[in-house]
């Protein structure tokens, strides 16, 4: 969810980290675990109707990131948010975590939940490249998207002090094909006092005491660590791959609804380039709305990159909007 966590884990391979304590925390009767090719995801179901909103957390986020969301979307809509393999309650997944092998895993998952499409996609963040990439290996299953303050393919953020573009990481690497069936090594508990930690960050804080907790247990999981560095380690190689292809039409999303919401302000402030660094996120903010010919485009003024923590509100409107242009098959309604 942060910019910086996003290139972090580049590094986070190389450490060592002790595994936590895999302590059962109890889960809800909307919690399900379901195959995803030999290996389990967690899946969080709340709501009824057509179509399903599916939420593709940002990097490093969790099922209940979408907390302050999910729960007044379901009352529209059925809706579905996930751990990636790996997160939380859901098994480790098979290597290299490519955008093709996620959207396998959660087109797998829908498919045996009895989750059937059509699909409004919500990616937030690092979920931009993810939903994307399942509208393109599914296009006929997808019929709505809203992207919430994503990464453009030739965005820059901050690392080290210096803005830089996601796919100068890129190796070249040739993308495999998705691996249909891994069964996952579950390895035992161990002593929970070499548990990593972290504190509560802002604004994680807005979230209920009890979703806090989970965070905390989520995050220091040795599982976690692993597949968010795997999923950072291939992302340059997905980014590249979308600025290669950027206008063609396999790449776009035809005339489905899509909204893109953008925070107010960069967080550039007290730069010399501020003002470069502005103008050029915004104009690539907007140019993701070229990705449908029924778009929208909404600054949102009262957040920062947490739009669906920060002011909920506005995403929860977004998809609303978006659900009900799909279903009645209607342009969407500029402001």
């Amino acid at each position: 969810m942060k910019a910086m966590f996003y290139f972090l884990l580049l590094t986070l391979s190389n450490s060592t980290y002790s595994q936590s304590s895999s302590k059962k925390i109890s889960t809800s009767k909307n919690d399900i675990l379901v195959d995803a090719g030999g290996h389990k995801l967690h899946l969080h179901v709340e709501g009824n109707g057509s179509p399903a909103i599916i939420f593709e957390n940002g990097s490093g986020d969790f099922s209940f990131i979408w907390s302050l969301v999910q729960p007044k979307v379901s009352g529209f809509a059925t809706s579905v948010s996930y751990d990636r393999a790996g997160y939380a309650w859901s098994e480790p997944g098979p290597i290299p975590r490519t955008a093709h092998q996620l959207s396998y895993e959660l087109h797998t998952a829908l498919q045996n939940a009895g989750i059937k499409a059509p699909y409004i996609l919500v990616g937030q963040s690092f979920g931009g490249f993810l939903v994307r990439a399942f509208a393109r290996h599914y296009p006929k299953e997808v019929v709505g998207m809203v992207l919430v303050d994503v990464v453009p393919e030739n965005g820059r953020i901050i690392i080290g002090g210096n803005p830089t573009r996601i796919r100068e990481f890129a190796q070249g690497r040739p993308e495999p094909q998705p691996q249909q069936f891994f069964k996952p090594v579950i390895k035992g508990e161990s002593d929970s006092s070499t548990a990593i930690s972290a504190p509560i960050e802002p604004p994680l804080d807005r979230l209920p005491d009890s979703i806090q907790a989970l965070q905390l247990w989520a995050q220091s999981e040795k599982k976690y660590i692993d597949a968010s560095s795997a999923e950072m380690d291939w992302s340059p190689e997905d980014v590249a791959d979308l600025y290669k292809h950027q206008g063609e039409a396999a790449y776009k999303l035809g005339n489905i609804p899509l909204i893109v919401i953008t925070r107010g302000k960069g967080g550039y402030d007290g730069r010399k380039d501020s003002l470069e660094l502005e103008t050029e996120r915004l104009q690539f903010q907007k140019e993701l709305t070229n990705l449908s010919t029924n778009s929208k485009f909404i600054i949102d003024q009262n957040s920062g990159h947490n739009i669906h923590l920060e002011d909920p509100e506005t995403v929860i409107d977004a998809i609303r909007q978006v659900y009900y242009a799909a279903k009645q098959n209607k342009k969407l309604v500029k402001n």
